[in-house]
């Protein structure tokens, strides 16, 4: 297919180099489960890679750790891998519910994170958060080293293939990675959802401490959101965002109107007298990172802002609906959620996670007890629409 793409893996200690992941033409999508049904496409552009064999037969011998339920019966959070919580969920009333999906899965740096200690173990008093970071107690969060980029495109898409069945005809789902792993991501989940079923791909723009590097500096991550089913009506509340100054200067706060001529040429604007609402947002969103004494911190290396999951719930989801995150890190989704009124379910295979999450959660007043099935998780009896 002409120029072949780069590299498609990180070489490790001792192995041999890893298979390179290339674009081709893609018949039927391959062996599923029996249980989950899916649109054969035949025609389109796939990834491709040495070994790719499972991602759309996603089944799994895995089994959960833990799982808890919110006193209210509003939430679920899972410990365990999200592979075996997801497949669990696809058999039972959840399945076909959720109205947003957010994925946040790690970014392939090749790398193990470690959580910053909030509280000493030996005496449970807040650890003290100031002076430079590498002084400050850590513990072992998640690893994100891979074997190669095809390993790593195998099993977000197996976690993909799931979250698809799980969500309502009017579902979004959006996968937050860097824009070195995006092109590669947008291509896979073209293949899963139907590039038609692409909808907006959200450029984070954060401002933070500058590198010495003989390149722009990076300072964006890229939000890719697809829907279940393009031909459903989308759960969408339009967000807006300030006026320009420009704007405000010329026409204040009140709506403006079009005046046209008869052939539909545009002559004018005139003032209403209506308040206006702001700006339909766009897609580049400047939202700043959390800064290192931020309330927000908890410790937890991969977490996000709440104002940023703030205004993707806000939109792609309503009070009452249900917001699942399968990579729940610190929790932050599942928080927002809460608070916006919505139902929550979360996993996260990292026992530090699963530890911060809930005491986050129970900071917020959000009480759970143990399921009494690791087998059925988050059934519809479990998960209460909110009234």
């Amino acid at each position: 297919m002409g120029r072949h793409l780069a590299n498609a893996a990180v070489r490790l200690r001792g192995e041999r180099a890893p298979p390179k992941v290339r674009l081709s033409k893609s018949g039927a999508l391959g062996t599923r489960l029996a249980t989950i049904r899916f649109v054969k496409r035949d025609e389109g552009v796939r990834l491709s890679w040495q070994g790719k064999t499972c991602v759309f037969d996603p089944a799994t011998t895995e089994e959960l750790r833990k799982v808890l339920v919110a006193q209210d019966g509003k939430g679920r959070l899972y410990l365990g891998d999200n592979r075996a919580a997801l497949a669990s969920m696809t058999s039972t009333e959840l399945n076909g519910r959720v109205s947003l999906a957010y994925l946040d899965p790690p970014f392939l740096t090749n790398r193990a994170f470690e959580a910053i200690e909030q509280s000493a173990p030996e005496s449970g008093k807040r650890v003290v958060r100031s002076g430079p970071l590498k002084a400050r107690p850590k513990k072992f969060a998640f690893d994100d080293r891979w074997a190669s980029r095809g390993e790593y495109l195998e099993a977000l898409g197996q976690r993909l293939v799931l979250v698809r069945e799980l969500l309502a005809p009017h579902g979004s789902v959006v996968i937050h990675v860097d824009p070195k792993t995006s092109h590669y991501v947008k291509v896979l989940c073209d293949e899963i959802f139907g590039d038609d079923a692409f909808a907006s791909e959200i450029i984070w723009r954060y401002r933070r401490w500058p590198s010495k590097t003989p390149n722009f500096q990076r300072v964006h991550d890229v939000l890719l959101r697809y829907r279940k089913d393009p031909k459903a009506a989308p759960r969408w509340n339009q967000p807006y965002e300030p006026l320009a100054a420009s704007t405000l200067a010329t026409w204040g706060t009140k709506k403006q109107r079009a005046v046209f001529e008869d052939d539909g040429r545009r002559a004018r604007s005139s003032r209403t007298e209506e308040a206006t609402k702001g700006v339909p947002m766009g897609d580049v969103w400047e939202i700043g990172v959390l800064a290192p004494i931020s309330k927000e911190r908890t410790g937890y290396p991969s977490q996000k802002p709440e104002a940023l999951l703030e205004r993707l719930v806000s939109a792609l989801s309503d009070p009452g609906d249900i917001v699942l995150d399968p990579y729940a890190g610190s929790g932050t989704t599942l928080a927002v959620a809460a608070r916006l009124g919505r139902s929550f379910v979360g996993c996260d295979a990292s026992d530090v996670a699963f530890e911060i999450a809930e005491k986050r959660l129970a900071t917020a007043g959000i009480c759970f007890e143990a399921a009494e099935e690791l087998a059925a998780p988050a059934s519809a009896k479990g998960l209460r629409r909110s009234a």
